[in-house]
């Protein structure tokens, strides 16, 4: 038999107080849903199936990426009505997994071992929990045997002393949820039709049901409120810090970074607390990530050193480079083995050549820049006229002294030289030195301004 999931994202999340819904909001960077799918996709299921309803147009929209057959749940009428929404499309000789849009830390081997489980009946995934306040309890008969699920709000005082509960992720072939599920009645507190009443069916009629045991709480915690979502979030973050620790990274304060979206990293790496980092980021052997960094889509070479309070946004690093303290590497930084960005530097769309050095306060973008280029402090370039942007190309060995401006189109060839507080608007020849500054004067018997008494 092959394997179906279908993922419920349909509620409203009335409880998170906002407009966006639930399965959207972010866990490290990435919807809620994402991550149910993500974790279902490692099963590699025939068919993926999500049933949708508060907001079915931007969850739509914000996994568009994913090959999934989207059902509508135009009425909420409960779990069991939600599954039986997406029956028609599901194959009668497969097995079905039913996850929640909301449920994001299940492990795939836990789910996996749901799965073998459901081969001839039903089976569902339970946790113990020291305080099983609103979940539904798991009824077991005289040989311990899985009898059914009643819901918190439907149980006896005795029933509500079960601390095995019901964690609402089932597998079951898809025959038994085409036969149980139209059967399923809405004779509870809340007037909904569960999905778990089918296992009571399945016991009457002798069908084998059987349970699966999560690892932990988290694993099977749901989102409701932000408070959960914020629970969710540092759990997750907590097993990538772990996992990066074991591959040899170096964690200042395993609790103090975050994670929202990849981290490849070499050996030896070291990263400082607060440090974020989204997107895509790769880090070498050996770099190191100051203090309260952000780092968004990057690559960062072996040997590099990115000292506190930068941040880096699609851009490259080349090895044994240093940046910053307060540098900003804007999109389409490619910085050359060697080279330094220093503090309060700016950079954009810019090419920085191996061994250059932009040290202190500058403004690099829309520029070609060779190797071994010195760029005095307040140096910036003028890439903007109002319209359109212009590139400014800076050969070898050229140095360009503090405080100057250089107007783009511009081009400074090898071994150039601009002296210090010059704006230069004429290219520069090879060897050239440029000088465009008004001539000193210094006047003699000059009076400073003085305030004049107002009595």
């Amino acid at each position: 038999m092959k394997l179906e999931v279908v993922i419920l994202a349909a509620g409203q999340g009335t409880r998170m107080k906002s407009d966006l819904p639930k399965v959207l909001h972010p866990l490290a960077g990435r919807p809620l849903l994402q991550h149910v799918i993500e974790t279902a996709l490692e099963l590699d299921p025939a068919a993926l199936h999500v049933v949708t309803g508060h907001g079915a147009g931007q969850v739509r929209q914000a996994l568009s990426a994913y090959s999934i057959n989207w059902v509508e749940q135009e009425q909420q009428l409960g779990t069991g009505h939600a599954v039986l929404q997406a029956m028609p499309f599901v194959q009668r000789d497969n097995v079905v997994l039913v996850l929640y849009g909301d449920v994001p830390l299940t492990r795939a081997d836990t789910l996996r071992a749901l799965v073998t489980a459901a081969t001839d009946g039903p089976a569902l995934l339970t946790a113990r929990l020291a305080d099983p306040t609103g979940y539904g309890r798991i009824l077991r008969d005289a040989q311990g045997a899985l009898a059914g699920v009643v819901e918190h709000k439907d149980a006896s005082e005795d029933q509500r002393a079960i601390d095995e509960v019901n964690t609402g992720l089932l597998a079951a072939p898809a025959a038994d949820l085409l036969a149980y599920l139209p059967r399923v009645g809405n004779d509870n507190q809340q007037g909904e039709y569960y999905l778990p009443d089918i296992l009571s069916l399945a016991v009457a009629e002798g069908r084998p049901v059987s349970s699966c045991s999560a690892d932990s709480e988290l694993e099977i915690l749901g989102v409701n409120d932000r408070v959960q979502l914020n629970q969710v979030e540092r759990e997750y973050q907590r097993r990538l810090a772990e996992q990066l620790m074991r591959q040899g990274v170096t964690l200042a304060d395993a609790a103090r970074i975050d994670v929202r979206g990849s981290l490849d990293c070499g050996t030896d790496v070291f990263i400082d607390v607060n440090a974020v980092f989204e997107g895509q980021v790769s880090l070498g052997a050996g770099v190191s990530i100051g203090a309260n960094c952000v780092l968004r889509d990057v690559d960062v070479a072996a040997g590099a050193t990115i000292h506190p309070m930068s941040h880096l946004q699609e851009a490259s690093v080349g090895r044994d480079c240093n940046i910053g303290p307060y540098a900003r590497l804007r999109p389409g930084t490619v910085v050359g083995d060697g080279a330094r960005i220093g503090n309060f530097v700016e950079t954009k769309k810019a090419n920085i050549g191996a061994g250059s050095k932009v040290n202190h306060l500058s403004y690099i973008g829309d520029c070609e820049m060779g190797g071994g280029v010195n760029i005095g402090a307040g140096t910036i370039t003028c890439n903007y006229d109002g319209v359109n942007k212009h590139r400014t190309d800076i050969g070898d060995g050229v140095f360009v002294g503090s405080n100057s401006t250089l107007v783009a189109p511009l081009q400074i060839e090898a071994e150039g030289f601009v002296g210090a507080g010059s704006t230069v608007t004429k290219a520069v020849a090879e060897g050239e030195l440029a000088v465009g500054r008004a001539r000193q004067r210094n006047i003699a018997g000059w009076e400073r301004p003085r305030k004049q008494n107002k009595d």
